[in-house]
C-alpha cells in the first residue's frame, strides 16, 4: 500500500548498486510484479487534485484504466480533506513486515544520489530534462512501528472510501536485503497531522512534538526542511535562543521554493521570520544555510528532518510550515534515545546529523566529528569545515516588496486551519 501526494506511472527506479529484475519504470513493474506474484495485491492512495494533471497523459490514463480494471490493484483518488488541503504524507506499507515514511513521493524530480552531482543520467525526466540535485530522506522501520504504520494506512485508505482491505497472511522477511539498520530495538512513535473536519477530529501530533522537542533541546537543533514558514515554530525557536544557555539551531533549506507564487509567499515569509528570530538571537546561536554541490549548483533541499542533540531524530512528510501543522494529512517517525540505558542509540543519532553535515560540506563523516568534539558547535564546525565547492552557504534576507509581504502575512498557500479566511485558495 503506498499513499501518497503524487504518483507517476513513468517514474523509473533505478538502482545505482545493481541491476534490478524486472521493467524500471514503476507503472511496468508493478504489472510484473503482479503477473509473478498471483498472491499480491497493490494499493495506491494519492491526492485528488494532483491527480488531475495525470488524465491528461495519454500513457497514463491507460494505466489508470487498465489497473481500473485489474482485480488486484485498488487505486484510490484521496478527496478526504479539507478544500485546498492536500493528502500530503509519504507512506509505502509492505504486507504488516516492512514500511517507509519519508518525504519522497513516487514522482518525477524525486531520484538522485547523495552525490548531487551535476551530470546525472538516472535524474532525466520523461521529457528529457535533467531537474537538477534534490536531496531527499526516508526511515525504513520494522516489527511494531511498521505494523502501526499499516494500520494508519488502512485507516486512512478506507477514511478515504477504498473498499474493504485484503487480509495480510504473508510472515516473510521484507526488510532490504542489503541495507544495514542504524537502530534496532528502541523508542520509535508515529506522529500524524490530520485536519479538522464533520467526520473527523483534528490531529496536532506533529506540531505538538515539534513544539516538544524544541523545548528539550539542550544543544544542538539540526533541522532539513523545504520551507521555514511557520511562525509558531519560529517563535518556539525564538525563545530558546534568548536563554543565556539555550541550544545552537542550524537550519538547512533549499535556497528557494518551487514554483513563482509559492516562492514569492514562503521566501517572503522566510525572510520575515529569520529576521525575527535573529532579533532575538542576542548569544548568535541561530544559522540557516542553503547546500551547494561541487559545481557551484543549488541543491534543492526536500528532506524533512529534525535531529535534536544526540537525543531525537523525526524523518517524514511534514515542513516547518501551517500547512504540515493542521491542513494537510502528514506523517513522521521519530526516534526517542532520552530512555535507552546504553549508549548505542544515542551515538547513532549523532553519526546520522554528522554524516548529513559531512554531505553537505563535502567531507568526511569523521571530520564533522573531530571539529565537534573540538569545539562543541556546530556553528563552529561548519565554518571551520567549509571550503569553495560543495558547501553550505549563509542564508542572506532578500528584500522583501509590499505585494510580497502582503501575500506572506494572508498566508494563501499556507493556511493553519481548515477554518482560516484563505484556506479554500489554490
Amino acid at each position: 500500500m503506498l499513499l501518497g501526494w503524487d504518483f507517476d506511472e513513468r517514474v523509473e527506479m533505478h538502482d545505482t548498486a545493481e541491476q534490478p529484475e524486472g521493467p524500471l519504470k514503476i507503472g511496468a513493474y508493478f504489472d510484473w510484479l503482479l503477473k509473478n506474484n498471483r498472491d499480491l495485491d497493490i494499493y495506491v492512495l494519492r491526492w485528488d487534485t494532483g491527480a488531475l494533471k495525470s488524465f491528461f497523459r495519454v500513457n497514463g490514463l491507460m494505466t489508470l484504466i487498465r489497473w481500473y480494471f485489474h482485480p488486484r490493484v485498488h487505486f484510490k483518488l484521496d478527496s478526504h480533506h479539507p478544500v485546498g488541503a492536500a493528502h500530503h504524507q509519504k507512506v509505502i506499507v509492505i504486507d504488516e513486515d516492512t514500511a517507509f515514511c519519508s518525504g519522497i513521493d513516487v514522482a518525477n524530480n524525486r531520484w538522485d544520489t547523495r552525490a548531487h552531482d551535476d551530470s546525472q543520467s538516472h535524474r532525466l525526466q520523461p521529457d528529457g530534462n535533467d531537474a537538477g540535485p534534490w536531496h531527499d530522506a526516508a526511515m525504513v522501520v520494522q516489527g511494531d512501528v511498521a505494523r502501526a504504520l499499516a494500520e494508519y494506512a488502512v485507516q486512512h485508505w478506507r477514511a478515504a472510501g477504498g473498499k474493504p482491505t485484503k487480509a495480510v497472511t504473508a510472515t516473510a522477511d521484507c526488510w532490504p536485503a542489503d541495507l544495514d539498520p542504524d537502530f534496532t530495538d528502541c523508542p520509535i512513535a508515529i506522529a500524524r497531522t490530520l485536519p479538522k473536519m464533520d467526520d473527523q477530529q483534528g490531529v496536532h501530533e506533529i506540531e505538538n512534538l515539534y513544539l516538544d522537542l524544541v523545548a528539550a533541546a539542550k544543544d544542538f537543533i539540526y533541522a532539513e526542511s523545504q520551507y521555514f514558514a511557520s511562525a509558531r515554530i519560529a517563535a518556539a525557536i525564538a525563545a530558546r535562543l534568548s536563554e543565556p544557555d539555550g541550544p545552537e539551531v542550524v537550519i538547512v533549506n533549499p535556497q528557494s521554493a518551487e514554483g513563482w507564487l509559492e516562492s514569492e509567499i514562503m521566501d517572503s515569509t522566510r525572510a520575515r521570520l529569520f529576521e525575527a528570530i535573529k532579533a532575538k538571537d542576542k548569544y548568535d546561536r541561530f544559522r540557516m544555510f542553503h547546500p551547494f554541490n561541487a559545481a557551484g549548483t543549488a541543491i534543492y533541499v526536500h528532506a524533512k528532518i529534525l535531529i535534536v542533540d544526540d537525543q531525537y531524530i523525526r524523518v517524514g512528510s511534514s515542513n516547518f510550515n501551517n500547512r504540515s501543522l493542521g491542513f494537510d494529512s502528514e506523517c513522521d517517525v521519530a526516534i526517542d534515545a532520552s530512555e535507552v540505558r546504553d549508549d548505542r542509540v544515542p551515538s547513532q543519532i549523532a553519526s546520522v546529523r554528522n554524516d548529513l553535515l559531512a554531505e553537505h560540506l563535502g567531507v568526511d563523516e569523521s571530520d564533522v566529528h573531530s571539529s565537534l568534539e573540538e569545539t562543541g558547535s556546530l556553528i563552529a564546525t561548519i565554518d571551520t569545515l567549509k571550503k569553495p565547492g560543495r558547501e553550505l552557504r549563509l542564508y542572506q534576507t532578500p528584500d522583501v516588496s509590499d505585494v510580497e509581504a502582503w501575500l506572506a502575512d494572508n498566508d494563501i498557500l499556507d493556511p493553519k486551519r481548515a477554518d482560516d479566511v484563505f484556506a479554500g485558495v489554490v
